[in-house]
């Protein structure tokens, strides 16, 4: 099985004076402004940190869903946040870590099996796996 997923950017100017949007072939976003305020000064509008923070929280949590079905658990409630850090290093802006936190409930899981279960499910989901940053994992069970 093979599945394409399409986002796409337009942009216009210099990089502090320029501006730009984001669209999502969902349409879950259309044509979003982001710009040099939104993701370096915390101005309104989005950025591609926090959209690939919200993606691997995502990814994570329904990576998790599935290791935990498959070990015979159904969760009450996963909740991930990603903090997705860019910083600048002698190359350039670089994304160099993302720290996953989840605060889980799942009903009849043991604390040890569940810190072995969402490790596999950090290490197996798509999105970890094409990142090139370190990824840390605060996990647990509420």
């Amino acid at each position: 099985m093979k599945i394409n997923r399409t986002g796409s950017a337009i942009w216009a100017g210099g990089l502090k004076d320029g501006g730009g949007s984001i669209s999502t072939q969902s349409g879950a976003l259309k044509e979003y402004s982001y710009g040099f305020g939104s993701r370096f000064e915390n101005a309104g509008g989005t950025n591609p940190e926090e959209l690939l923070g919200a993606a691997h929280a995502g990814c994570f949590t329904m990576a998790l869903s599935l290791t935990l079905e498959k070990a015979g658990f159904k969760a009450e409630r996963l909740d991930t946040k990603a903090v997705v850090t860019l910083e600048q290093v002698p190359e350039g802006f670089s994304i160099t870590t993302v720290a996953l936190t989840l605060r889980a409930k799942i009903p009849g899981i043991e604390a040890d099996q569940f810190q072995t279960l969402a490790g596999q499910a950090k290490a197996g989901c798509p999105v970890s796996k094409v990142l090139n940053a370190q990824i840390s994992l605060d996990a647990q069970l509420v």
